[in-house]
């Protein structure tokens, strides 16, 4: 049973008053206070009913909340705990509990490359230690991929930062196949990750030309006092829809793939989709191989998943994917036929 905000305080503040064992509290005192905290707290002047009191004493003795608190009344009147040294503050977590904090607090760790969830570490320290997780030596049961090493990571959290404030940069940037770095006067909007890379996406800040540029490649950082301009074409939250990888431009248009899989490749095709568009059209009953759609961007992240799966799996349309699978694939298939050492 979830408990909104306001319920929060009221049931804090009424605990507050029952841990309190020098004062009497009848009904109408513990109104009074769950009113006087509501307006402290969040400037309520309308004030709690005797009613919505009583439903928090009885939602409170309940496990609804897990709560089980030992509120009684005595002399027909006053309420208490029988308990003197309950508290809802210090209820013990169940095995369940323990188990969901700890896959929380590992998940935590997987974020540690930003400023604004490391200075998180001491709570979550804090919080292994209070879930006795060194005691127990349980090995962790989740395991995300990283590289912790990994070129361009110190980068996460200035440019994070920037974003956030719509900082306008000068980025000096190094492509692999250039001899010199290029200069970027970029208005930064977005950081994405993909197996492992982290990229920035931005525009120019001269004519809003969308770039994304491989955090590892980027030699230097800067902010600029250059207006910053939000680009109207770019969203953020759903330009990735119709794509495999981080590989588009704003005016790329996704094409309809379709492509043959094998027997083996289409069972696991279908359990882990090759993306959220892909539909089946078509199964053969005699071999079990399949016939499915997807419609992205065709760009090279599209190409290398395809190749991953090797004779798994053919692309039948359109024809000039098809052409550029095939080319590659004779071309990998010729460098065995070749001596390289």
């Amino acid at each position: 049973m979830p408990a909104n905000k306001n319920a929060l305080i009221r049931y804090k503040t009424i605990d507050n008053c029952l841990r309190n064992r020098y004062r009497r509290w009848t009904l109408e005192d513990l109104v009074d206070a769950c009113s006087d905290a509501l307006y402290d707290m969040e400037g309520i002047r309308k004030g709690v009913s005797v009613r919505t009191v009583q439903g928090d004493i009885q939602i409170m003795r309940s496990d609804k909340l897990g709560y089980n608190a030992p509120i009684e009344v005595y002399e027909h009147k006053y309420y208490r705990y029988a308990d003197k040294d309950y508290s809802i503050t210090d209820m013990p977590l169940s095995q369940n509990d323990y188990e969901v904090m700890q896959e929380a607090v590992d998940m935590l760790r997987q974020l540690q490359d930003f400023d604004q969830f490391s200075e998180m570490s001491d709570v979550v320290s804090r919080l292994q230690d209070k879930l006795s997780i060194s005691q127990n030596n349980r090995k962790p049961i989740i395991h995300f991929d990283n590289v912790p090493d990994l070129k361009g990571l110190k980068l996460l959290n200035p440019l994070y930062n920037y974003i956030a404030h719509k900082q306008t940069l000068r980025i000096m940037y190094q492509a692999f196949s250039a001899r010199q770095p290029q200069e970027y006067i970029l208005c930064p909007y977005l950081l994405k990750e993909f197996r492992n890379r982290w990229f920035l996406f931005g525009s120019k800040a001269t004519n809003l030309l969308l770039f994304n540029l491989a955090l590892d490649r980027i030699v230097s950082v800067e902010p600029v006092d250059v207006p910053f301009r939000e680009n109207p074409d770019f969203d953020s939250e759903h330009f990735f829809d119709d794509v495999i990888g981080v590989s588009k431009n704003i005016k790329n248009t996704p094409r309809r793939i379709k492509f043959w899989a094998s027997r083996e490749q289409s069972q696991y095709i279908m359990t882990k989709p090759v993306h959220p568009s892909q539909k089946l059209k078509r199964r053969n009953e005699e071999d079990g191989s399949c016939i499915f759609e997807i419609e992205v961007v065709i760009n090279f992240e599209m190409y290398s998943v395809f190749m991953s799966y090797g004779p798994g799996i053919k692309i039948i349309y359109p024809r000039q994917a098809c052409a550029y699978m095939r080319d590659k694939l004779r071309e990998a298939a010729d460098l065995y036929d070749e001596n390289v050492e």
